[in-house]
């Protein structure tokens, strides 16, 4: 449940504000219901692939640079953790080097196969649910993260009042996302690696049929996700303040934001 006073804000979202981070699919989904059950599926067929698939196409998104990451958006030793659509477990297992403890560490993810398929520390503790319905009493958490799921969740307004619903007065958020390159060149360079090399490969290396089809969509869901001051938009409308974007090697777009103490 939201608190009344995010239920207010979110009555009064700007303009510029989004609901949902893409628009329909036709190839994929037709409306939001669709979405939601076609994602699960997916990243449950594909849940055995996805750490190899990342390590070897992973654009240098790897271990080291989630983990920068989360330590440039203000986590530290000692705070509590909750990750949201945690998959296999590449940002929690380096929230759980930052923070300590893995007990201090949470995982969400609506996918059951992502689940059984994650490698994390004994003591963290793994639970299925959604980001629009965060299994957690309120104020909770130190610090919410979010690892390349922005464009996969059905409503960011609702979205992103769990988070300020679930993190304490004073917690910081970070969402990790990829944009499209500004320049056109760098754009079509992406393109053509995302669209059409890594489904190439998967198709070599993967174990399942889906998984070529998992990237073929991963790219398509970058190129049509809402643009990135629309989302700030958004983070703020929900409570948030110190909204800011920092990108790294122009397509790791970390989005950082507090709740107000």
């Amino acid at each position: 449940m939201l608190e009344r006073s995010q239920e207010n804000q979110l009555q009064k979202m700007p303009q510029n504000s989004v609901k949902s981070p893409i628009p329909i699919m036709p190839g994929y989904f037709s409306n939001e219901v669709e979405k939601r059950r076609f994602i699960s599926k997916l990243f449950d067929d594909t849940a055995a692939d996805y750490d190899r698939m990342e390590r070897i196409l992973g654009l240098g998104s790897g271990s080291r640079y989630r983990g920068q990451a989360l330590e440039r958006a203000g986590l530290t030793a000692r705070m509590r953790v909750i990750d949201i659509a945690v998959g296999t477990g590449l940002v929690a297992r380096e929230a759980v080097r930052i923070a300590g403890d893995p007990c201090l560490v949470v995982g969400v993810d609506p996918s059951a196969g992502m689940l059984n398929s994650a490698k994390v520390p004994a003591g963290v503790r793994l639970v299925e649910g959604r980001a629009e319905a965060i299994p957690f009493p309120d104020a909770q958490f130190d610090f919410l993260s979010m690892g390349y799921a922005l464009r996969h969740i059905t409503d960011l307004s609702v979205a992103f009042g769990e988070f300020h619903r679930v993190v304490k007065p004073g917690a910081r958020i970070c969402i990790l996302e990829i944009t499209p390159p500004k320049s056109r060149i760098g754009k079509a360079f992406l393109k053509t690696y995302m669209h059409v090399l890594v489904p190439a490969v998967a198709r070599l290396l993967a174990t399942s049929a889906d998984t070529a089809k998992l990237w073929r969509y991963y790219w398509e869901t970058i190129e049509a996700c809402a643009a990135p001051e629309r989302v700030i938009a958004t983070l703020q409308a929900c409570g948030f303040e110190s909204v800011r974007r920092q990108v790294s090697h122009a397509i790791f777009s970390e989005y950082q934001a507090v709740r107000p103490s």
